[in-house]
């Protein structure tokens, strides 16, 4: 803030408009603190297109500057300036700023730079344009290369991607505020000054994000080196190719952080020469090579060469003169996959992992619960043969499936119905278990042993972690020391910076993130990023207790009950599916149809009591199923809800599906016995993190998995692939006894 605040220079002609603001500022901090609400014409714009919106706006902000008022004096010189500028009043909106900033040079040393200097920028920009007359593109990047100059490498990163912010949030918040007010005439003054705001936050984001690569390229070149497509020979002779960015002076060798990734798109290597580290992203096998390179490129294989190939680029790394010889491996997705498959043989000079939202091929993909998604074929599709447009056209892709589904032909031959021939795809789904074909992707048993650095696992959304719980449960099983932070959190967490503050801290000896404060950390479900949290040292210490619930008969064939006690006797509630009936098509295929309402597909549910008390559910839910049917396997779906007082639903985590018959062991398969009554445990691979209030019911869900985005188990205990409609008959019968139980664990 110090360094924006010595770039704005004071111009001699603005001394009128500077006395002016004072006094209007002097004049309107004197007035009655308790005067009466004042109220405004106005008329909503049609849009942000609409002609007639920057007038409308603007004539808005005049009218509000007289009478607006605020005790608090950064308060109101912040609201102030906001509305000079969308008056088009520069010079005061400038001083207004300016004075602003000298207020609080004391109170934000040493904090992180504010997203408020974009609007000081915006000030400085429009204020020049007054005074010298360039074109605002002139002013705009004057200013910024003023700002920007003095500033560190992290500060100048943090503003280049703020000014270079899409127009997607702020066009939609503006949009929604035109909402809301449209059918009113008069505005009261708190209304009047957000929708400015909101519109300033617009404008001023429409008016320079333009700029802003060209202006980031340039401020770029002068703090680092740059180099594309780097070749680095791989073990097996293949050219692996690298993008690095490392600061231009730096006083010593540094350590490097790697992402080896299958998306040339997907490039965080200057946010991390930011931080003062050596970026360095390189690309599997076929990919991020030069333009004009005239050999043929590799073929692509996902999950195929990555580990070796990537600690190819490791042993690279450390001869550079540039390296201190460590290294901390990064990603997310699939480069999360890929530090993981590093990790099989890990090399000394890695110190470090971090990944969020890490791919595990054979745990999360291309099944769940050892349930094959048929989308599989789609992202190999778009990941190994660019060309395709599958990824532009979802309607074909809807098409696809439907069209396999109707026709009730086998899994095998879905890429060939599909006009989508895969090898890949085809070899992926040859090793429906996690077998040895998965197992030598990854670490493996006590391999995971080996694992001696520290690592964080990330979660950034509710329910995709399946990934994550693995890694850190199989590396705590075999190495129960392990120095692993597991973090599971909302979208208002910054990911990438969480990995940054967490590497400083391996790296430089900088304290550890706020959000890690034990082995595991949790963010209960609509917590913001700097509360609502839960630390514990293990999974199952965020939960005091257990929430012990059975399957009871209720009061219609598909609402039943959650009871404390099973039900006396050896009733059971009695589920049919038809698994040739591909009628259902026409139905949408979401679980809730809407706010008070479940939408049940070949499902069940199950409601409870009403909670005496409020709840937190923290934890992985599990359970015994005591059931009887008439095949040999089924591929079940369980949904947890919790139904408000007033009726209304709320998921608590994505469904947990999984195939029976790999519920005991994902490695190897054991048949149920058709006819028998029989009873198997289950626990969740989805993380539940949520506050239930008093009043609330929980909700169980129960089905089977019948739909056309899945491969579809047709029970007869042969390899599920090679099934089709004609092993479906007879019908799937269910008979679910009292002795059915879920276990959620709670704190309350």
């Amino acid at each position: 803030m110090g360094l924006l605040a010595l770039a704005m220079p004071t111009w001699s002609q603005m001394q009128s408009q500077q006395q002016q603001a004072q006094e209007q500022m002097r004049l309107q901090m004197q007035a009655q603190l308790n005067a009466q609400p004042q109220s405004f014409e106005f008329q909503t714009p049609s849009g942000v297109t609409d002609p007639k919106l920057r007038e409308t706006m603007r004539d808005l902000a005049v009218r509000v500057l007289p009478v607006y008022q605020e005790k608090s004096i950064d308060r109101y010189l912040s609201t102030i300036s906001m509305l000079q500028l969308v008056a088009a009043n520069y010079p005061a909106a400038y001083e207004s700023r300016k004075a602003l900033l000298d207020r609080r040079r004391k109170l934000d040393a040493g904090k992180p730079m504010a997203r408020s200097v974009v609007l000081d920028l915006y000030a400085l920009a429009r204020a020049k344009e007054v005074d010298d007359r360039p074109a605002f593109n002139e002013a705009f990047s004057k200013a910024y290369r003023e700002v920007a100059a003095p500033l560190g490498d992290r500060d100048a990163f943090v503003l280049g991607n703020w000014i270079a912010a899409p127009l997607t949030a702020p066009r939609s918040d503006l949009e929604n505020a035109f909402a809301r007010t449209r059918k009113e005439h008069e505005l009261d003054l708190a209304t009047a000054i957000d929708l400015v705001r909101l519109y300033l936050a617009y404008d001023s984001q429409r008016s320079f994000v333009t700029l802003a690569p060209a202006l980031m390229a340039e401020d770029d070149a002068r703090r680092y080196v740059i180099e594309d497509s780097v070749p680095i020979r791989s073990a097996a002779g293949v050219t692996i190719y690298a993008r690095l960015v490392r600061p231009k002076t730096p006083k010593r060798p540094l350590p490097a952080l790697l992402e080896f990734t299958l998306d040339p798109g997907y490039d965080d290597a200057r946010a991390r020469a930011a931080r003062g580290y050596v970026g360095v992203v390189a690309y599997t096998r076929g990919r991020g090579g030069p333009a004009d390179a005239k050999a043929m490129p590799a073929e692509v294989v996902p999950f195929q060469h990555d580990g070796a190939d990537a600690r190819k680029v490791i042993d690279w790394i450390t001869q550079q003169p540039w390296s201190d010889g460590r290294v901390g491996l990064v990603g997310s997705g699939y480069s999360g996959f890929a530090a993981w498959s590093v990790a099989k043989k890990l090399p000394a000079a890695v110190k470090a992992i971090a990944t969020t939202d890490a791919m595990a091929p054979g745990i999360d993909f291309p099944t769940q619960g050892r349930i094959a998604h048929t989308d599989a074929l789609r992202w190999i599709i778009e990941h190994t043969q660019p060309a395709a447009v599958i990824a532009q056209q979802p309607a074909r892709w809807d098409e696809i499936e439907l069209n396999w589904y109707r026709k009730g032909r086998s899994y095998w031959v879905f890429d060939r119905l599909a006009k989508l021939r895969s090898d890949v795809f085809r070899t992926w789904i040859t090793h429906p278990s996690y077998d040895g074909y998965w197992q030598n992707r990854l670490p493996y048993a006590r391999q995971f042993a080996q694992i001696g650095v520290p690592v964080l696992s990330s979660v950034s959304e509710r329910g995709d972690g399946i990934a994550a719980l693995y890694y850190f449960g199989e590396h705590l099983r075999y190495r129960p020391d392990a120095d692993h932070s597991l973090v599971i959190a909302s979208q208002s967490l910054d990911q990438s910076e969480l990995r940054l503050q967490w590497f400083d801290h391996v790296f430089k000896n900088a304290g550890e993130p706020s959000a890690i404060r034990d082995r595991v950390n949790v963010q209960l479900d609509g917590g913001n990023a700097n509360g609502d949290w839960r630390h514990a040292a293990s999974i199952e210490a965020l939960a005091t207790s257990k929430l012990s619930l059975h399957l009871s008969p209720g009061e219609n064939a598909e609402r039943h009950r959650l009871t404390d006690a099973a039900a006396p006797g050896d009733g059971y509630i009695e589920q049919s599916v038809q698994l040739a009936d591909r009628r259902d098509t026409a139905r949408p295929w979401t679980t809730v149809a809407d706010g008070r309402q479940l939408r049940l597909r070949h499902a069940l549910a199950f409601v409870g009591e009403p909670l005496a008390q409020a709840v937190e559910i923290n934890g992985l839910p599990s359970g015994t199923l005591d059931f009887e049917l008439n095949k040999m396997d089924v591929d079940l779906n369980l949904s947890l809800f919790e139904q408000l007082a007033g009726g209304e639903y709320r998921l608590l985590a994505e469904p947990y599906e999984f195939r029976a018959s790999y519920a005991k062991d994902r490695v190897h398969r054991h048949m149920l016995r058709a006819g028998e009554r029989q009873q198997l445990a289950f626990k969740s691979e989805r993380f539940v993190s949520a506050r239930l209030a008093a009043g609330s019911r929980l909700v169980l869900v129960l089905g089977v998995n019948k739909r056309p985005d899945r491969e579809i188990n047709y029970g007869t205990g042969r390899d599920v692939k090679e099934e089709s409609i004609e092993d479906a008959r007879p019908a799937l019968r269910l008979r679910w006894y009292g002795g059915s139980r879920i276990e959620i664990p709670v704190r309350r």
